[in-house]
């Protein structure tokens, strides 16, 4: 390190220090990785930074002098890059995760709510019990119905036997006629009876295939008190608790549920992305489609475009565009925010 002092030469009148005593500030410009000030104030030291020269004057003081300058730094320009591959991105978006198959399960009748058999995160299969609504009138109506179909059929039986007898009847009084041991109206009356009989056997037969029809509504309408899974999937959402009141729709109160649980079937997630209608062009169906998930960015998800949707959000200038997912992953989950970029052909 060099050093630097200046001794005062001469002393004013009144004794005091020199006016030649002169602070002097300079800014030395780092070349390499030094960087430095140079300050001088009156009898303090002058420090240089490494690497600096301080040549002196022609009358003996000592100046500094201007460090040299990086030529490439002086004209601003930047040491040549090397040069990149050429990206196979054509367009990039955003957008979400979405489920084809989503449902809200619902009743179809308005019920006391007694158990609700899933929680969220459930796996469930068709045809599961997902929940059950009091049915105690439904099955005594039910049981109505079926017991009204045994009458029926017992009347059915009654009147078989009836019209049995009056065949028979009406076959002795035909023999008694023939013979004249009978008279014109014992006959006819016989024939009318037989033919009352068939009728009310077809009557009854009908009245046992509504009674059938009844009970098969009432039986609906028992079913209905227990709620079943739609499709397989995993439940999302648990909408109510036992000891509620469900209905199909609105009650216009606030403690009336109108869904049991929400089933997402992950086997149908896909991406849906807005695309900027000034470059829908360069989208088409099958094109490959590279994704990232926000919530993990660094995990390239293969993807293709199933269709572009031909409409466009006039509000936002947009086309909805759907991208088919082509791996299954329990990362994936529904309404996740997704970043996808389309590639060329």
């Amino acid at each position: 390190m060099i050093q630097l002092k200046i001794n005062r030469t001469e002393e004013s009148a009144s004794g005091g220090p020199s006016i030649g005593a002169v602070a002097v500030l300079m800014l030395v410009e780092s070349v390499g990785s030094g960087f430095g000030a140079i300050a001088l104030f009156g009898d303090s030291e002058l420090v240089a930074s490494p690497g600096t020269s301080i040549p002196q004057n022609t009358a003996g003081a000592k100046a500094p002098a201007t460090p040299s300058i990086n030529a490439a730094t002086a004209t601003g320009s930047k040491p040549a890059a090397a040069p990149t591959d050429v990206s196979n991105r054509i367009l990039n978006a955003s957008g979400y995760i979405t489920a084809r198959r989503m449902a809200t399960v619902s009743a179809e009748i308005m019920g006391l709510i007694t158990a609700v058999n899933v929680e969220e995160g459930m796996a469930v299969k068709t045809g599961q019990i997902l929940a059950q609504l009091d049915s105690a009138v439904a099955k005594v109506n039910l049981d109505l119905a079926e017991a009204k179909i045994k009458v029926s059929e017992a009347r059915i039986g009654r009147t078989k036997a009836d019209t049995a007898e009056a065949e028979r009847v009406l076959a002795r009084v035909q023999a008694l006629t023939s013979r004249d041991f009978s008279t014109e109206a014992d006959l006819t009356r016989s024939q009318a009876a037989v033919e009352g009989f068939r009728a009310d056997i077809i009557r009854m037969q009908a009245d046992v295939k509504v009674a059938k029809l009844d009970a098969q509504r009432q039986r609906e309408h028992f079913d209905n008190h227990t709620i079943k899974a739609p499709f397989s999937g995993i439940v999302t959402v648990k909408n109510a608790q036992p000891g509620e009141i469900v209905s199909p729709s609105s009650a216009g109160g606030g403690f009336t549920r109108t869904g049991i649980c929400t089933i997402v079937d992950m086997a149908s997630l896909e991406i849906e992305v807005d695309v900027n209608e000034a470059f829908i062009g360069r989208v088409f169906a099958g094109q490959t489609v590279e994704a990232n998930l926000d919530a993990y960015p660094d995990w390239t998800i293969p993807a293709s475009v199933i269709a572009v949707i031909p409409t466009a959000d006039r509000a936002k200038a947009t086309v909805r565009v759907r991208i088919k997912i082509e791996t299954n992953d329990a990362r994936i989950l529904p309404d996740m925010g997704v970043k996808v970029a389309f590639l060329k052909a």
